[in-house]
C-alpha cells in the first residue's frame, strides 16, 4: 500500500510541475530519504513529505489564492504579498484531500518547508533542509552547507536559515517572521 501511494503521488506530481520541478523534487526526495535515515525518521514520512512538498509550486496565483478561500486557509499579510510562500499551505492541502495524508508532522513538513517554523519536528527540519541541498542544487555555499548538514542537522537547519534571510533581504522582499522565530529559537538553543 505504502509503494502504491507513492508511484501515484510520483505519477500525479509529474503532470503537476514542470520536469525542472520534478527533478528537484526527486532530488529532496533523495535528500530527505539520506537524513532521515541518519537522524531516525521514518523514511516513508520523509518520502510522502519531499514528493508533495512543491506539489502546488506551478499553480498561478489565482489558483493559490482560490485555493486558500475555498479551504479558508489562515494566512498573514505577507504571505498575501509574497504569494510564492502559499505553495506549501496549498500543497498541505493536496496531500490530505487528495491523498488522504493525514499524519500533522507530513503535513507540517509540507506546509513549513518554504518558511520554517519554532519548534519544527526533525522532519519538518529534514524537508525544510533538504530542499536546500539536494544534488541538484548549485550555489555558493551549498557544499559547505551538505558537509555540515552530514554532521549536525540543527546546525544545518540554522545556517539554511541564516542564508534564506541574507537573501531575502537582498532582494528587497518582506522576511516571513517564521523564519525568523524558528532562526532565534535554534540559535538560543543551540547557545545554552
Amino acid at each position: 500500500m505504502k509503494d502504491e501511494l507513492i508511484a501515484i503521488i510520483q505519477e500525479r506530481l509529474k503532470g503537476a510541475v514542470n520536469p525542472k520541478r520534478y527533478i528537484h523534487t526527486m532530488g529532496v526526495v533523495k535528500a530527505s530519504v539520506y537524513l532521515a535515515d541518519k537522524y531516525g525518521v521514518n523514511q516513508y514520512d520523509a518520502t510522502i513529505a519531499a514528493l508533495l512538498h512543491d506539489f502546488a509550486k506551478g499553480y498561478t496565483r489565482q489558483q493559490l489564492m482560490d485555493c486558500v478561500a475555498k479551504h479558508q486557509l489562515s494566512v498573514d499579510s505577507i504571505m498575501l504579498e509574497t504569494h510564492e510562500l502559499l505553495h506549501g499551505k496549498v500543497a498541505a492541502i493536496i496531500a490530505k484531500q487528495e491523498f488522504g495524508i493525514d499524519d500533522e508532522n507530513i503535513l507540517n513538513a509540507i506546509e513549513n518547508h518554504t518558511t520554517g517554523r519554532e519548534k519544527m519536528s526533525t522532519l519538518e527540519k529534514i524537508i525544510y533542509l533538504s530542499d536546500f541541498i539536494e544534488e541538484g542544487r548549485n550555489y555558493p555555499g551549498v557544499e559547505e552547507l551538505r558537509k555540515i548538514a552530514d554532521i549536525d542537522l540543527d546546525k544545518a537547519v540554522l545556517q539554511a536559515l541564516d542564508n534564506t534571510i541574507v537573501y531575502v533581504v537582498s532582494i528587497n522582499k518582506p522576511l516571513h517572521p517564521n523564519t525568523l522565530h524558528a532562526r532565534n529559537e535554534m540559535l538560543l538553543k543551540k547557545q545554552r
